[in-house]
């Protein structure tokens, strides 16, 4: 499959999570809540092991890629947005937030796109990885954006459009990286800090207040999974 076959799979898994909002999925929602701390555990681990060595090569310059990407997202997220945390909106809110909460997404999205085709310039196996990475998010991100909007007074078509805007910013991100010096060269940094901001900032905190043990046997799974995705894509590929 293509790098652009990949970042339309990632995609899709916006669509996918708005759908479980707009049809009051409740089973499927309690499964993206289960994702939400695997894909976190998962996240965290191919940022930190995957793609910070290959960043790092560059010394200071690619740390300092890596901060801009990080300061982007919260910026975009936390402070030009007025209200936003990912998982299922169950609350009242001014249509202006959802719309707000789109512009904030819709940049963090183009990086994910960012993020799988800088993997694929660098080996297949870290392009599986990031796209892998991607795609676990994607799910309580469709529930997102799909929840702000209703709960904002949008129809649940306006809902699900603006899933599909996120996962064009995606389609869009892959595409100008492939085509935009700057995004080839420097992309895979920047989406490093967009991926460390999104497991350790956004996804975290969502199930930290959570009792019970399911969500930290969760995230530690996710951890293990990517040695174990690793291990495997190691094998498949060479």
């Amino acid at each position: 499959m293509s790098t652009l076959g990949f970042a339309v799979a990632a995609a899709l898994g916006n669509m996918v999570g708005a759908l479980a909002v707009v049809r009051s999925l409740q089973r499927g929602l309690r499964v993206i809540d289960a994702c939400l701390a695997f894909g976190a555990g998962f996240m965290l681990a191919v940022a930190v092991l995957g793609v910070l060595p290959e960043v790092l090569r560059d010394g200071r310059d690619g740390a300092f890629y890596v901060l801009i990407g990080y300061l982007a997202v919260h910026l975009a997220q936390h402070v030009l947005t007025p209200h936003f945390h990912f998982g299922e909106e169950t609350h009242r809110v001014s249509r202006s937030a959802g719309i707000s909460a789109l512009l904030g997404l819709t940049l963090h999205t183009f990086f994910d796109g960012v993020a799988i085709a800088s993997g694929f310039l660098v080996s297949g196996e870290l392009g599986v990885l990031l796209f892998l990475a991607v795609l676990l998010h994607k799910l309580p991100e469709g529930v997102t954006i799909a929840s702000v909007m209703v709960a904002g007074g949008e129809s649940r078509a306006r809902a699900l459009g603006a899933a599909a805007v996120l996962g064009l910013a995606t389609i869009l991100g892959v595409v100008l990286t492939e085509v935009v010096a700057p995004l080839a060269r420097h992309g895979l940094a920047l989406s490093a800090g967009v991926t460390i901001y999104v497991a350790a900032s956004n996804l975290v905190p969502e199930f930290q207040a959570k009792r019970g043990w399911l969500s930290a046997l969760a995230f530690f799974g996710g951890a293990m999974g990517f040695f174990l995705t690793e291990r495997l894509l190691h094998t498949w590929m060479r």
